[in-house]
């Protein structure tokens, strides 16, 4: 799941939020089972389907400007979400009698502004990731690499967005293309040999330093392979990433054949620390 669309945590509640016509956009529904503290999901949709019903009586604009935007489901698919942006979510917290009303505000307005700040000054955004890592126990060796592999994958997809490759499901079959020729698996394949169980889980944070040094390679090749060859259109930008992750498997293969083992782990830096 990508910065654009993604969760945010509320005391320890995920929230799904999407950023849309450039600001911050959360699903209702999150939204009311937060303040109502239920955990059934298909009480709280009738329970905002009541409240709904309850606004559009009253005239309230709240129901009028909600979206329909895909986020992601517990399912793991794509799927249309009622959405509201944070003017709309703070006018739902005041229909909701709730005792996490004051903080759950607080908490709208400090996304909000963060996300602000992170387009003003994107330095800010790896900032909090470092501390997000820190936080979690990552080394900080494993931290600097994994910053820089988001800074490294952020240039090759504004480079594939450059050349006529809009869709995510288009970055998708591309990365696939890199993957396979990086480390021999898909994303996919490579989530299920990590055991990774949950859809949202990012492989990457599952990674040893050696897996991310090599992910880098094959996306900073792409991308360079990508730039020589003025690539356009996903069959010329799909050729390019092929050939950026066959550089990066050689490296891989090379390297397996000087240690006689495979850098492939099941475990990432983390897992491993904690078996330590």
């Amino acid at each position: 799941m990508d910065e654009n669309n993604a969760l945010a945590a509320f005391q320890g509640k995920e929230i799904r939020k999407i950023w849309h016509k450039d600001e911050w956009w959360f699903s209702v529904v999150d939204i009311v089972a937060v303040l109502t503290e239920q955990e059934d999901f298909q009480k709280t949709r009738k329970y905002w389907n009541k409240l709904s019903q309850r606004l559009r009586e009253e005239g309230s604009e709240v129901v009028t400007n909600c979206h329909q935007l895909k986020l992601q489901a517990p399912d793991g698919k794509m799927r249309l979400t009622d959405c509201i942006n944070t003017e709309g979510a703070f006018r739902i917290v005041q229909s909701i009698p709730s005792k996490k009303a004051e903080p759950f505000k607080l908490w709208l307005a400090k996304v909000g502004y963060e996300r602000v700040q992170e387009i003003e000054n994107p330095e800010l955004a790896q900032d909090r990731a470092k501390t997000y890592y820190e936080l979690k126990g990552y080394p900080a060796s494993w931290i600097e690499k994994r910053l820089r592999g988001i800074a490294i994958r952020q240039d090759l997809t504004d480079e594939w967005k450059a050349r006529e490759v809009k869709t995510e499901q288009e970055f998708a079959i591309l990365t696939n293309e890199i993957s396979k020729a990086t480390f021999g698996k898909t994303v996919g394949e490579y989530k299920d040999f990590k055991g990774l169980q949950k859809k949202n889980e990012n492989l990457r944070d599952h990674m040893t330093d050696m897996e991310l040094i090599f992910t880098m390679l094959g996306e900073a090749s792409t991308t360079e392979l990508t730039k020589k060859e003025d690539a356009h259109g996903m069959d010329e930008c799909k050729d390019a990433a092929q050939q950026g992750g066959a550089i990066a498997g050689r490296a891989r293969k090379d390297l397996e054949k000087k240690l006689q083992r495979s850098i492939v782990s099941k475990k990432g830096v983390l897992e491993k620390k904690h078996i330590q």
